[in-house]
């Protein structure tokens, strides 16, 4: 009797766990490592700031771009790709957010790091102050997938051109990501 016991409870505890187990994998964003990470797809460093956005795919590798384009460019070139996930970081408060969550502002003179000129909130009514402040389209996840996602290749250009100075003058300044001067 204690033998049929033992195993009912054993049997039933060791379900538990195979249950458990078997439930729906949890991706959450990795943090950055301002010292290692690079971007997967223009190789420049990632910094753990407000453009930071990250893909973890279903084999659980996790992967940071340094720009919502790049990971948008990524995602057009690896389609066969599983992804189990995408999240972007909040323009305010640099926190994390699912990608499908967020709202977005595109203007083109909003710099970023590969100027593709889009941020992100967690609030669309954050979104939409920044708008009324500052200029910019509203765009949903799913505006995402039709947007253009051409770099704004005056911005590129300054944004060259003012490394090259810093490097001349021997890298006291440091890069501006705000709007730039020529807005609305």
């Amino acid at each position: 009797m204690k033998n049929h016991l033992l195993k009912t409870v054993l049997l039933t505890i060791i379900s538990l766990f195979v249950i458990a187990g078997c439930g729906k994998k949890e991706y959450k964003p990795v943090t950055i490592n301002e010292k290692t990470d690079k971007c997967e797809i223009c190789h420049m460093a990632v910094k753990n700031n407000q453009f930071a956005t990250e893909i973890i795919l279903k084999n659980g590798k996790s992967m940071v771009f340094d720009d919502i384009g790049c990971m948008y460019k990524w995602m057009k070139e690896n389609k066969d790709k599983k992804v189990a996930n995408s999240y972007v970081k909040d323009y305010q408060t640099k926190e994390w957010i699912e990608s499908e969550k967020a709202s977005y502002v595109y203007d083109k003179p909003i710099k970023t790091p590969m100027a593709y000129n889009v941020i992100t909130f967690t609030d669309k009514k954050d979104a939409q102050s920044f708008i009324d402040k500052n200029g910019g389209t509203l765009l949903t996840y799913a505006n995402l997938e039709k947007h253009s996602w051409e770099k704004n290749e005056k911005m590129v250009k300054e944004m060259k051109e003012k490394m090259k100075q810093m490097k001349m003058d021997g890298g006291k300044e440091g890069m501006d990501m705000k709007k730039s001067e020529d807005t609305h």
